[in-house]
């Protein structure tokens, strides 16, 4: 069983919008940090966004604060990624990621390594 299934993605205009699902097996995202990441050829994984265990706090990179929100939902263990007012920049093969509840602090939850599970990868690409 894997333990991260992720779907959505896709192509879109700049300006638009999509959403990313993450569906946890083998984790719990109710008492597990889950992060979002991604990656674009020849550049280290980038943080993105992240939830802490419950859903109490989250974290955003700079460059999606106030354009991106990332939600989880305990009851069906989801975790999802909305991503509005899209830019060419977005363009990148996105992860989620689960690890200790721990990792949810400000100046750890960005660092790609060390996350104890990934998903498998969806693509974004943003055209302008």
């Amino acid at each position: 069983q894997v333990p991260l299934v992720q779907s959505g993605g896709g192509s879109v205009q700049a300006g638009g919008s999509l959403r990313l699902s993450c569906e946890a097996s083998e984790v719990r995202v109710s008492r597990n940090c889950m992060g979002w990441f991604r990656q674009v050829p020849g550049k280290e994984r980038e943080g993105v966004a992240a939830v802490s265990a419950g859903g109490g706090y989250t974290f955003y990179s700079e460059s999606v604060k106030g354009r991106f929100t990332v939600s989880q939902d305990n009851a069906n263990n989801m975790v999802y990624l909305q991503m509005d007012i899209l830019k060419p920049e977005d363009t990148a093969m996105y992860y989620c990621a689960a690890d200790k509840a721990g990792r949810c602090t400000s100046n750890t939850w960005y660092r790609s390594m060390g996350w104890y599970t990934w998903g498998q990868g969806t693509q974004v690409t943003v055209s302008s």
